[in-house]
């Protein structure tokens, strides 16, 4: 049966650790794998890395840079090299690729994201593997993935995959780094998101000298993924044909079951397209409402408010202690909320001198985080 499959590689993979050179086997692996899918009837989406790491080895830079134009510049050398070398292999196994780069602002306007979302359905119906990045070049600190593991989920939940394979360079998770741990247990299966935050408690967050994601960032990218339903694995990325090998039903890698019931592509949105501009931190009252009884989030139960945004902006709503339990689209400024914020839904007029909505956040425009 047909699949839908998203494969992200990191720069860990595709380099080589003490140069930062390419590995062009690894890479002429990963399109002979990518190719035998694609003749296997599959849809296949790369999200590739490598673009600053080839543009460093391109240069002679010894180090990753830090400074935002630097980083932009030595992603603009890179990127043109590795999709010269993407399209050199594609061309000799006879399949077709696009680049496609992307930056936060593509997902956070809802008639962009549409877009994006149309370009990869033409192009997978073309049989074409889209190979896609973050657009380093134009994209600002504020609008930034931070790194492609995001960027990969929120590929794969947008295209709503059957698959995601997030590929790095240890063979799957484990309880602490074996690298430190020689006694650390492998992670086979992660079952459901109350596993996966204690995972994120225990995991550490530093990606290789070439790369920009830690164990971190594939975590909370299996986060993004799951919750659309997509069935999530972290694999070695020197070995690429193990792809081949789970989708066979071999043991590798650390599996994240998907939900059973994932979230509207509309909540999805919300909850990872937008970039939250504000935070609302709310009474117990109103957490469990909106957690246990799925309800709309009223004024009175909002204790503080944070930031300075407009109505339609999206915001966290967090407990006393700062934890983000939810993410919504707010009905009302921060300027309008510090004067009804804790007050009852039938004040709001009187207080703002015009009518209003009687939600903050509507249940329709609130997704749990």
């Amino acid at each position: 049966m047909s699949k839908t499959i998203v494969v992200k590689i990191g720069t860990s993979s595709l380099t080589q650790p003490e140069t930062g050179q390419l590995a062009l086997s690894t890479i002429a692996s990963l399109a002979e794998t990518l190719c035998h899918l694609r003749q296997q009837g599959h849809r296949v989406i790369l999200v590739s890395s490598g673009a600053v790491g080839v543009g460093c080895a391109r240069l002679g830079l010894t180090e990753r840079p830090k400074a935002m134009a630097l980083k932009q510049a030595v992603a603009a050398v890179g990127q043109g090299r590795l999709m010269r070398i993407y399209d050199d292999l594609f061309t000799t196994l006879s399949q077709p690729i696009a680049q496609v780069l992307l930056t936060r602002s593509d997902l956070v306007q809802r008639s962009h994201y549409l877009n994006v979302y149309n370009t990869f359905a033409e192009l997978l119906a073309l049989g074409v593997i889209p190979v896609v990045n973050e657009n380093d070049t134009v994209a600002v600190e504020e609008l930034k993935f931070g790194d492609n593991d995001t960027l990969s989920a929120l590929v794969a939940s947008l295209v709503e995959a059957d698959w995601l394979f997030i590929l790095t360079d240890v063979d799957r998770l484990y309880s602490a780094d074996p690298r430190c741990v020689p006694d650390a247990q492998p992670i086979s299966l992660v079952n459901n998101l109350q596993e996966l935050a204690a995972l994120q408690i225990q995991t550490g967050a530093q990606g290789s000298q070439w790369g920009t994601g830690g164990m971190v960032t594939k975590i909370s990218a299996a986060r993004i993924a799951i919750a659309a339903g997509v069935r999530t694995v972290i694999t070695q990325g020197r070995f690429p044909h193990n792809i081949e090998k789970i989708l066979a039903g071999e043991p590798l890698g650390t599996h994240f079951q998907p939900q059973p019931e994932p979230t509207s592509a509309r909540k999805r949105w919300i909850a990872y397209g937008l970039v939250p501009v504000g935070k609302l931190y709310l009474d117990t009252g109103a957490i469990a409402a909106i957690a246990q009884g799925g309800k709309s989030l009223l004024a009175a139960g909002i204790k503080t408010v944070e930031g300075n945004f407009e109505a339609q902006d999206a915001v966290q709503l967090c407990d006393h202690q700062g934890t983000e339990i939810a993410r919504g689209l707010v009905n009302y400024s921060s300027e309008e909320l510090e004067k009804i914020r804790g007050c009852h839904s039938r004040e709001i007029c009187t207080i703002l001198g015009y009518v209003g909505a009687e939600t903050v956040i509507h249940r329709d425009n609130l997704v749990l985080t």
